[in-house]
């Protein structure tokens, strides 16, 4: 029955998501706004502002270095340790396990038995980018290109004429593996694809964006000194090759064995007078996996076991031995399983997992693509999405009423700023994640993360309190869901 809700407050019966930078910047001001103090503890108040506030002093090389440093060393320093067959486990233990050294697992051992489930935070590290072809060096009137091909959803037409870096590793003939790195330092050279000059551009001009840029243009341009020797064929070839060879012993053979991407070049950059945002290339899904490491370092006692994965090959379909659809899960989740003499089908149907990856921010220079109403706003905290998918939530995990009301509960309790958010317009399009394939598992899953703009292009952008927020998210997840 209709209840009469005269004596309410009327604010209570409304969903309206807060935006997080403003009642931070109120919560401030508490002897004015009582509501918004008991709303944040002084911590977040205090880590948030952290995130707004500019840099007093440039980071130390120290400092950068620790940045680059890998998700496993920087496991090893937080005390974990690789996890082995037969490893006896105690709660508090700290655990690990690379998968052929693309993906990695983590967990945190909880008091409670793993037949009970274990809180599960899935992201990806891959981003979308340019491969080279397995032959890919050509010259072509007396200029040197690498021959490219597009990994992961990209628009064309935002990689060419940039500054692009080179990394990955080569196998060379006897077995050997090389890293390669090249555009990240200061004196490096880096790269770049040309584009056609306006002048000449009418045709162009009037193709879809899709179209402008055939993915066989997408031609890295490498240099037009030619080899010194006068007699041979194919000089400006040869000059790159020389290259390659003086500084890692490449031979043009050894790029049958190699995984070489062509990424943009610089470093990640405050936006905004306020210095509120981050653009930086790669933070789909790299800023939710962030977050997510950050949290399970700093979760305290967990009760039921925590548990990261970072997969591979999200952006092409979570195929292979190293992406989400993998069984590396099944026997990391095993081993520990197998310590406890629980069964790992009992683990899973008891399991939670929060798929982390961004999602679409609203931005109203595209507003037609939008559902406003259910959009993700920046500043607005943490976004949650019951289903991602296309169409009729086609390829959608779709996480239940019961799922969904356990997590927003969870935000609440935890004062964490979170907003419930789809991709865009049902008919624009869509996009998915890892969750339907932990679902598939029998584990409970909800989407949630980080609102970008730009998302795919080579410089994406976030706002910095609500990567804090998804940070606060996980760690609750692993404290306490």
């Amino acid at each position: 029955m209709p209840q009469d809700i005269s004596g309410y407050d009327v604010g209570a019966l409304l969903y309206c998501p807060a935006n997080a930078h403003h009642t931070v910047a109120q919560a401030v001001a508490a002897e004015r706004l009582p509501r918004a103090k008991a709303m944040l503890r002084e911590a977040d108040v205090a880590g948030c502002l952290a995130l707004l506030e500019p840099a007093a002093e440039q980071a130390s090389d120290e400092e950068l270095l620790l940045l680059a440093v890998s998700a496993m060393e920087l496991a090893e320093q937080a005390g974990f340790r690789a996890l082995q067959d037969g490893m006896a486990l105690q709660p508090g233990d700290k655990v690990y396990s690379v998968n052929r050294g693309k993906s990695i697992l983590l967990a945190v051992i909880g008091s409670k038995s793993l037949a009970e489930g274990a809180n599960i935070g899935a992201a990806h590290t891959d981003a979308p980018r340019l491969y080279f072809k397995p032959n890919p060096l050509y010259e072509d009137s007396e200029l040197a290109y690498f021959k490219t091909h597009h990994y992961g959803g990209i628009r064309k037409y935002q990689w060419v004429t940039i500054p692009l870096e080179l990394h990955g590793v080569v196998v060379l003939r006897d077995g050997s593996k090389v890293d390669v790195h090249i555009g990240g330092k200061e004196d490096d050279p880096q790269f770049i694809i040309n584009d056609l000059l306006p002048h000449l551009g009418r045709e162009q001009g009037k193709k879809p964006l899709n179209e402008a840029i055939p993915s066989e243009s997408l031609n890295v341009l490498l240099g037009g000194k030619p080899f010194e020797d006068k007699d041979c064929s194919d000089r400006f070839k040869l000059s790159v090759l020389q290259y390659l060879n003086a500084q890692y012993g490449i031979t043009e053979e050894d790029f049958i064995s190699a995984e070489l991407e062509v990424v943009p070049a610089g470093k990640a950059r405050d936006i905004g007078f306020d210095r509120s945002f981050i653009a930086s290339y790669g933070h789909d899904d790299r800023v939710c996996a962030y977050a997510e490491l950050a949290g399970i370092f700093d979760a305290v006692s967990p009760k039921k076991t925590a548990v990261c994965i970072f997969a591979d090959k999200e952006e092409i379909g979570s195929e292979g031995v190293s992406g989400m659809l993998s069984q590396a899960f099944e026997w990391f989740m095993g081993d520990m399983c197998r310590t406890q003499g629980v069964a790992l089908s009992d683990c899973f149907a008891n399991s939670f997992c929060l798929s982390a990856d961004v999602t679409a921010a609203y931005d109203p220079n595209f507003a037609d693509v939008y559902d406003k109403r259910n959009s993700a706003f920046v500043n607005y905290g943490v976004a949650l999405c019951k289903y991602t998918g296309s169409g009729g939530k086609g390829g959608a995990s779709d996480a239940s009423a019961e799922v969904v009301g356990k997590v927003r509960k969870l935000m609440n309790d935890n004062g964490v700023f979170w907003q419930m958010a789809e991709m865009g317009k049902t008919d624009a399009g869509g996009g998915g994640t890892v969750a339907k394939f932990m679902a598939q598992r029998n584990i409970d899953t909800l989407d949630a993360g980080v609102p970008v703009l730009s998302m795919h292009a080579p410089y994406e952008t976030v706002a910095k309190l609500d990567c804090y927020m998804t940070y606060k998210c996980m760690k609750a997840i692993f404290e306490q869901a």
